[in-house]
């Protein structure tokens, strides 16, 4: 018997199933059997022990967004160069190059943003 093409996809259809099951009875399980007793104090907002102060949905600089991308990018720049030093004998002198160009375009880029003044939290 000659097995089907489709038999390698056998394993992720599984997955594919339990995970839409799973993301169905979940919430219903817990709909069930989770505690039912509201109450005043339990239905207000919560904000780090204190009382809410202000709109949920209110206004934030646009600083809180490009410091949030920065630190996106340099974190990035860390996973990049985590398996350069894993094989940076096997590379040799290109993979060294490659690298510093690489880490030079993210500081000329750190520059930039500084010298914008989009790190200074005063303004």
């Amino acid at each position: 018997m000659t097995p089907s093409p489709l038999s390698p996809y056998l394993p992720l259809a599984v997955v594919l199933l339990l995970a839409g099951i799973m993301g169905v009875a979940i919430p219903f399980i817990t709909s069930l059997l989770g505690p039912k007793r509201p109450s005043a104090i339990k239905s207000t907002s919560f904000e780090a022990g204190s009382e809410s102060s202000g709109p949920a949905r209110q206004r934030f600089a646009v600083k809180f967004y490009v410091v949030a991308l920065l630190f996106i990018v340099f974190d990035v720049e860390a996973v990049f160069m985590y398996p350069w030093a894993v094989n940076f004998q096997a590379l040799g002198w290109f993979g060294f190059v490659e690298m510093l160009v690489f880490a030079v375009t993210l500081v000329v880029g750190l520059i930039y943003v500084w010298k914008k003044g989009a790190l200074d939290w005063e303004s």
